[in-house]
């Protein structure tokens, strides 16, 4: 039986550390001052609108699996299936690219030129990666503590100090590296491809629905995550905005990593307050908010496989848990794929091409599972009004349908957008980028069909 371990507390601690990461600063730093148009965009269309639907889904349907118990609700077993199948792969295909910026930061406490080494990179994801496996193996209390830790040292405490850095350098009057006009406000016209940065703001706000999966563990869900849900979207947005700003002030666009940026910012800026002492202090714990944030989505997609497995959608045997109630054997299954990935940083020319490569596909099938999460509200909301739901989208059809319009057009849009790839990173042959992309989605949207077919 499963403990009650998980409160309000210990769901927004999930929530922040599973959707407002160090990994997405540098990538939206890239904006500079036009990032927080991104981000209010990003608000209004998307972040707050799937807040709302995961509130009501998930009060409605507090069981274990989260979105793949209501994707199966509203379209049926086949299509839960295949949601919940790119809800793990595109998490799968993800890992490499958080634990790149997690060994990224750590060669600032010995040897930063060790950034752009491929060896060390894929060595170093392999070592970090299989221990967060191991910590989540322990069970949903451990794996909370290690939420709850990257969280609040390895998040929000970086982010804050960043930030207010950042705002003390610019009201003393300091250069800035991006400009603070109405012109700069707006994305630039004239450099759309840029917008292919908007599937990263999208993406770099996903997870909210996450918690849901560890329905059986949360002491009172049907109230508790609705109430952890709003208290998280304020925290995430504030935090992840001002850090960004931070960077983007410090940071010159044409030196900015996409791997190690956060750092950079760090660097800068503690070393203009003559407190570059606490770079290495800062490198840790951006190394344990990372490694919580891992720790988050190491568990939470499996609880969903865990739970098409009992339904007979996939093969009986990746249905055993331990005695912590852990699967244990989609934990190592999901290892063994990420040990197989990590190559990727030895075959790919640089490390900034492969950690956008997949950073590009994992957002793409993100925004398909988010459509589905939309399009699973709407349907339940008019076909299953009478269960029993804690929350409920406020001015009733009213506000499900224009929540669902604009979470829909905003994934349909964010989508398009990713196929153009960004200037800064030199892609000289577009369509050979696009094939990559295109062909990486669909074979990943096939392999639950033959997995179905295999498990019949």
């Amino acid at each position: 039986m499963n403990k009650k371990v998980l409160g309000v507390f210990q769901l927004v601690m999930i929530n922040v550390i599973a959707v407002d990461s160090i990994r997405s600063l540098a990538i939206s730093a890239e904006y500079g001052f036009s990032l927080v148009f991104f981000y209010i965009l990003a608000g209004i269309t998307f972040f707050i609108p799937s807040a709302l639907i995961s509130a009501e889904l998930g009060s409605g349907w507090p069981n274990t699996g989260g979105i793949y118990v209501w994707v199966r609700e509203a379209f049926g077993s086949k299509w839960s299936l295949i949601i919940i199948w790119l809800n793990w792969i595109y998490n799968v295909v993800w890992y490499p690219t958080i634990m790149a910026l997690i060994a990224g930061t750590l060669t600032y406490l010995f040897d930063p030129a060790l950034a752009t080494n491929k060896l060390y990179m894929s060595s170093m994801i392999l070592v970090l990666f299989w221990g967060a496996t191991y910590i989540n193996c322990l069970g949903m209390k451990a794996s909370s503590w290690l939420s709850t830790a990257g969280a609040i040292i390895g998040t929000i405490l970086p982010m804050v100090l960043i930030s207010i850095l950042g705002l003390v350098w610019i009201f003393k009057g300091h250069e800035s590296q991006t400009a603070f006009t109405i012109k700069n406000f707006f994305p630039s016209k004239t450099n759309i491809d840029d917008l292919a940065f908007l599937s990263s703001v999208f993406f770099g706000l996903i997870g909210l629905e996450m918690a849901a999966t560890h329905a059986a563990e949360m002491r009172n869900p049907t109230k508790d995550y609705p109430k952890a849900l709003g208290i998280s979207v304020v925290i995430i947005l504030v935090t992840i905005v001002f850090a960004s700003l931070s960077i983007a002030i410090a940071v010159p666009k044409a030196e900015l990593s996409l791997v190690t940026g956060a750092l950079q910012g760090f660097k800068i800026l503690l070393n203009r307050f003559d407190l570059g002492f606490l770079v290495p202090v800062m490198a840790l714990f951006i190394v344990l908010g990372g490694l919580g944030s891992v720790g988050a989505w190491v568990i939470g997609p499996t609880k969903g496989l865990l739970a098409a497995s009992r339904d007979g959608s996939l093969p009986s045997f990746l249905s055993k848990v331990n005695k912590h109630g852990a699967p244990v054997r989609i934990l190592v299954l999901q290892g063994a794929i990420v040990s197989l990935l990590c190559f990727a940083f030895v075959i790919m020319p640089t490390v900034n091409s492969t950690f956008w490569l997949l950073s590009a596909i994992t957002a793409q099938l993100a925004m398909i599972v988010y459509l589905f999460l939309f399009l699973s509200g709407i349907k339940l909301h008019f076909d299953k009004p009478d269960v029993p739901r804690e929350f409920r989208i406020p001015l009733g059809r009213i506000g499900i349908i224009v929540t669902t319009l604009l979470g829909a057009f905003s994934c349909l849009a964010t989508i398009g957008f990713g196929f153009i790839p960004p200037k800064m990173l030199g892609i000289s042959n577009v369509f050979e980028y696009e094939l990559s992309l295109i062909g990486g989605m669909a074979l990943l949207c096939i392999l639950p069909y033959l997995i179905h077919k295999l498990s019949k």
